[in-house]
């Protein structure tokens, strides 16, 4: 599968959603589904494991994905993802760095080749 940068740094192509989407797997997408809903805390379904990736713009996306403010500001300004930005970094990607410190190093990256 082709590499898949979310706006936000998180690699896409390494989702267990994507993948169990990409692979049409329900029993890839209720093994997610356990997963997320304890890790998270929250009452995930199987049948809510379905996500073609941040950088869709016509394709599913799972739940928060399609609320995100940092996706939201992404797509609005036409970028591949938020190491691109001029503004890079804001405090919009706050929350996803301190969850994922190898989402900061793969926008860093991105950025200091800009």
């Amino acid at each position: 599968m082709e590499e898949m940068i979310a706006f936000c740094g998180l690699a896409c192509h390494e989702c267990p959603a994507l993948l169990a989407t990409k692979t049409n797997d329900d029993e890839k997408r209720a093994a997610v589904a356990r997963n997320w809903s304890e890790l998270f805390k929250a009452d995930i379904k199987p049948e809510m494991i379905n996500c073609d990736g941040c950088l869709t713009d016509a394709g599913r996306l799972f739940g928060y994905c399609s609320m995100c403010g940092t996706r939201k500001c992404g797509m609005e300004r036409g970028l591949d993802n938020c190491g691109y930005c001029t503004d890079y970094p804001c405090d919009k990607l706050d929350f996803v760095f301190n969850a994922a410190p190898d989402a900061k190093k793969r926008l860093d990256d991105i950025h200091s080749k800009q």
